[in-house]
């Protein structure tokens, strides 16, 4: 069984909202709101609106992630993805993209942009000590397991 859960969303853009592409879909397609095309240059990053508001109940986040074609076709991405948007901001959704190419990229108003992916999180409480249980792996990390 797949959990709906009930956000609310203003929509100041003319836009669809944002949608999942399939059924089984984990992100929403997110458009750019803009009164004119942006275009970026090689290495070059801008924050690009998206008229989008949202209210996400307690205890979700809404991560912002770049999109695989964006990305492969053009080199564009989301700069610090995923973006995390808190369920106490009530701001407009932007989007940090990057234009990772050697070429300009132009982005037009309407465009898919980026994925929205609504998760749920929880909430740390911090238990201190002198220090951690044995495991395995100890502390090995980065690549400690081999390349191949």
């Amino acid at each position: 069984m797949i959990d709906k859960v009930k956000v609310k969303i203003v929509n100041k853009s003319p836009n669809a909202l944002p949608a999942y592409s399939t059924e089984q879909s984990a992100g929403m397609d997110l458009r750019a709101w803009l009164k004119e095309p942006v275009t970026l240059k090689p290495m070059e990053r801008t924050l690009i609106p998206t008229g989008v508001y949202i209210e996400l109940p307690p205890g979700y986040e809404c991560q912002i992630r770049p999109r695989s074609g964006l990305a492969l076709k053009r080199g564009l991405t989301v700069l610090n993805s995923p973006g995390t948007i808190d369920a106490d901001y009530r701001g407009e959704v932007c989007v940090i993209l990057a234009n990772l190419s050697n070429e300009e990229q132009t982005i037009e108003n309407g465009e898919r942009v980026c994925q929205m992916v609504v998760a749920r999180h929880s909430t740390v409480v911090w238990q201190q000590v002198e220090e951690l249980g044995d495991t395995e792996r100890g502390a090995g990390g980065f690549g400690h397991t081999g390349t191949k």
